[in-house]
């Protein structure tokens, strides 16, 4: 039976038999607990970890999505668990990982990605608005690492990804908001990982930085722009980022760039941070918006969920937009193939000009 209020949760009916392709048993399913999970890149990470047969505790505000979610990571041979929770608050996020390691059992990785934010300039947002979205994506972020440190520490493993963003470097206009929030998750993953260190524990802190996506936020985030809010361009699909998230959840990368642009993003603003501003000043507000009128009146979810799920909901309304791939990312999840690649090239590059040069 579902419960309501937060913190609650419920089971959902016994998954189907693991597919054939899967060989671990089931005391062997890694778990992973996942916040967002109703939409956007947390239901894409879901299905994920899913299609590896893990075991998925899917923590989110949304009883819609996250039935939803929960029927695709039975279907693609994963097993749910589905917690309705805010992050905002620590008492549920703790709440929320206890009855998720009551039922799955031991977290092996949390992934922090739940978010919100305004659409707006910074004058216009309020005081309200703006400490909401800092708490939801922020401190969200900060509970959940606390709840799970809480289980990983006495343990001495687990992994712990922060889904972050270029924005965790470059702020950019109508997004303060959300680019603080980043900003901050960057600080405290830097602060906490030189912790992680110093006490020796082998619990594994990762953050994964990822570009514009088409996820459902620029559909459910509240916005008082004039026309719909989108990605700065060029955007992916969000299976883009969830293949580097699992990824960086087993290997032991400080941080993973998806994204050509993210890469571009970031090593620009260090290199010429006055001149990624200029230029951030004079295009980021049109860049942001398409030419369809928006309604601001349509429901955000900054203060109440957004109780809806859709076909895809883990993508937005920008499919034809979207790139479905980065070779950017595959190589940076391979850069050891790709090194060695290089090596012999370089290797193979130098015996023929020896041939070729060499004194008859």
């Amino acid at each position: 039976m579902i419960t309501g209020g937060w913190g609650s949760s419920w089971e959902m009916p016994a998954p189907p038999p693991r597919p054939s392709h899967l060989t671990h048993a089931p005391t062997e399913r890694e778990v992973v607990a996942v916040t967002g999970a109703s939409g956007g890149v947390g239901r894409a990470v879901a299905r994920e970890f899913a299609r590896h047969g893990a075991a998925v505790g899917l923590i989110a505000r949304g009883r819609a999505g996250l039935e939803a979610a929960a029927r695709e990571v039975s279907d693609l041979g994963g097993v749910p668990s589905v917690h309705l929770a805010d992050v905002a608050e620590f008492d549920a996020v703790n709440g929320a990982a206890a009855a998720i390691e009551e039922r799955l059992g031991p977290i092996d990785v949390w992934i922090n990605n739940a978010m919100t934010t305004v659409f707006d300039f910074f004058e216009d947002i309020s005081a309200r608005e703006y400490e909401r979205a800092t708490r939801v994506t922020y401190l969200g972020a900060v509970w959940g690492t606390k709840a799970a440190l809480e289980r990983m520490l006495p343990r001495d493993r687990g992994t712990v990804v922060q889904i972050g963003s270029a924005l965790a470097y470059r702020g950019i206009p109508l997004q303060s908001p959300y680019c603080g929030a980043k900003h901050a998750i960057k600080g405290s993953f830097e602060s906490l990982r030189c912790e992680l260190r110093h006490r020796g524990s082998r619990v594994h802190l990762t953050m994964v930085q990822l570009p514009g996506l088409n996820t459902p936020q620029f559909d459910h985030c509240l916005s008082r722009m004039p026309r719909h809010p989108m990605p700065v361009p060029p955007m992916f699909q969000p299976e883009v980022a969830a293949r580097s998230v699992y990824w960086a959840a087993h290997h032991r990368r400080r941080e993973v760039y998806v994204g050509l642009p993210t890469v571009y993003t970031i090593i620009g603003n260090k290199l010429a941070p006055g001149l990624a501003e200029r230029y951030l000043a004079r295009t980021a507000i049109d860049g942001q918006q398409t030419n369809d009128p928006f309604d601001g009146a349509r429901a955000a979810n900054l203060f109440e969920p957004v109780d809806d799920d859709h076909d895809e909901g883990a993508h937005g309304v920008f499919d034809r937009e979207a790139h479905p791939r980065s070779g950017q990312a595959w190589l940076s999840r391979h850069r050891t193939v790709t090194g060695l690649g290089a090596a012999a090239l370089a290797g193979a590059g130098a015996a023929v000009t020896l041939l070729v040069c060499r004194p008859a």
